[in-house]
């Protein structure tokens, strides 16, 4: 159905033709037009820098012409959410037009009611600084951390080769390669399409043991190690839960387990691949942290850390607590927020499970600091971060770093189409279907990529400029401001108040913390019941 427009064209420019010496006239100038159109349509299959006309040759050049006819058109193709949500509002077409070098600026000023209760601003300098650059970077390994990496403070979230194309893997990674930044594999490991791009490496490690699991789906030593030895995987990371679906496992279907997936994930061809809702490693915070320590010492000292979404905050606690006993910290932790987005995630957890990322950044971090911790350890962030505004406020709320999917799928020219879980990708990013995944070209979008992080970061250093600061992690909580429901305006540092340093341990962090903290057990990942 995709190629009918073109396949009619064709049919019809063959027998005008045949009809042309015979009849003349009407049957000319239907050669012309179907031959025309012919025409178009082997144009659109063959050039590279739209996936939409490579999958819908003819068809999508309606959308492209309509775009240009009126403004307001644009807006709804560019701007609007399908759902009439606002959140993209803007961000999309922003995204694309750093992705393909466009201009960013706009006329009439800010498209934001900025009386609106919840708008957000960052606060100026009348001393504005002088940028610097803009690659900015953050080390990250602790002390028993024996190959530190000098991480980007923008980089791409963790998206499985099997969620998305080969050809958007290669894309994404390629791009992170000509970047400088990292790519985080997802749970779906370490792929044949990540290797070849030769790209710095975050190895996602999940519950499914993908890449490192025995044929029961238990973790294997052997293999983790051998993985891990890649000088292109610089960092691993352990997945406890994401925002999408936290608490919630998966299955493949084994009608969906191609070849390259059954090689990457290390699972046999003909079965379901089965990701369990919790890990077979371990089943206590003290256990965990072994497990880090274990992993760390296979990996040959790279550094090791794990992702979550704050769910139970005792359960939190229960690991900084694990932390403390054991001596054994990671290098880092990874907040996702409840906002990412997957196409197999049920819609009660999609909407209502887990803890959207600001609350659960900022509480992981006064944990950190409350238990004298978060100097050992860098934090990052994930949680529809797409703009260098977005960085900006995550950033002054305690992340050292920023993570993005969704803004990356733009750079790679998803439209959202909302089709992900149907196998039906127009674009060919979150697609397995050779035919629509070849709409995708790897090089044209690879530059899209590199060139979206690094106008991004530019944004940031502009920002930051104007801030009257040099570095996205001097910028503090006191300089954001938001309105409130009644109409006043407070700073970040109003909204989200801090703890003092090592005041979980001193026993000065408030009633609601030091009644958590009584409650976490190092032991358990279940509460002791308070006092």
């Amino acid at each position: 159905m995709r190629y009918l427009a073109f396949f009619l064209a064709a049919a019809l420019t063959v027998i005008f033709g045949a009809l042309a010496p015979f009849v003349g006239g009407w049957a000319i100038v239907g050669l012309v037009i179907a031959g025309g159109l012919t025409a178009l349509g082997v144009y659109d299959m063959t050039q590279t820098h739209h996936a939409l006309r490579r999958n819908y040759p003819i068809l999508a050049n309606f959308r492209f012409l309509l775009e240009s006819v009126r403004p307001e058109i644009r807006q709804y193709f560019l701007e609007s959410d399908l759902d009439g949500a606002p959140f993209n509002r803007s961000k999309r077409s922003v995204v694309y037009a750093r992705a393909k070098g466009q201009l960013q600026s706009r006329p009439f000023g800010t498209q934001q009611d900025v009386y609106a209760d919840g708008f957000e601003w960052l606060a100026h300098s009348m001393a504005p600084a002088k940028a610097h650059g803009h690659d900015f970077r953050v080390k990250i390994g602790g002390p028993d951390c024996k190959q530190p990496y000098s991480m980007s403070l923008f980089n791409i979230s963790a998206m499985s080769f099997g969620s998305l194309s080969g050809n958007a893997i290669r894309a994404l990674n390629k791009g992170a390669k000509a970047g400088g930044f990292a790519h985080d594999t997802g749970e779906g490991s370490f792929s044949i399409h990540h290797k070849e791009g030769g790209g710095d490496i975050i190895w996602e490690v999940a519950s499914g043991y993908f890449g490192c699991r025995n044929g029961d789906g238990t973790f294997s030593p052997e293999r983790f190690a051998k993985t891990a030895s890649e000088p292109q995987i610089k960092m691993i990371e352990i997945k406890l839960s994401q925002g999408a679906k936290p608490g919630h496992g998966g299955i493949l279907p084994a009608a969906k387990v191609t070849p390259e997936i059954s090689a990457a994930r290390g699972v046999p061809m003909g079965q379901d691949c089965v990701s369990p809702p919790s890990h077979s490693a371990f089943t206590t915070p003290l256990e965990m942290m072994a497990f880090i320590a274990r992993l760390r010492e296979l990996s040959g000292g790279k550094p090791v850390g794990f992702k979550l979404c704050i769910g139970q905050p005792t359960e939190f606690m229960a690991l900084c607590k694990a932390m403390i006993e054991t001596g054994v910290t990671p290098d880092f932790i990874v907040i996702d927020g409840k906002e990412g987005g997957t196409g197999a995630a049920p819609l009660e957890f999609a909407d209502h499970l887990g803890t959207p990322l600001r609350e659960g950044l900022t509480f992981a971090h006064d944990c950190l600091v409350g238990a004298g911790l978060r100097d050992k350890i860098r934090l990052g962030a994930s949680g529809r971060i797409i703009t260098a505004f977005d960085m900006a406020r995550i950033m002054a709320l305690g992340a050292d770093w920023c993570n993005s999917a969704r803004g990356f799928m733009f750079a790679l020219g998803c439209i959202q189409s909302l089709s992900c879980h149907t196998d039906k990708c127009p674009t060919g990013v979150a697609t397995q279907d050779p035919g629509r995944a070849r709409a995708l070209v790897v090089p044209d979008k690879a530059e899209r990529v590199r060139r979206f992080h690094a106008s991004t970061l530019e944004a940031m250093a502009e920002l930051c400029a104007a801030a009257g600061v040099t570095h996205p992690t001097d910028i503090s909580r006191h300089q954001l401001m938001r309105r409130t429901t009644t109409g006043e305006v407070q700073t970040f540092a109003e909204a989200y108040p801090q703890l003092a340093p090592g005041a979980l341990l001193e026993g000065t962090a408030g009633d609601r913390y030091m009644r958590l903290w009584a409650m976490a057990d190092a032991g358990s990942f279940r509460a002791r019941v308070a006092a």
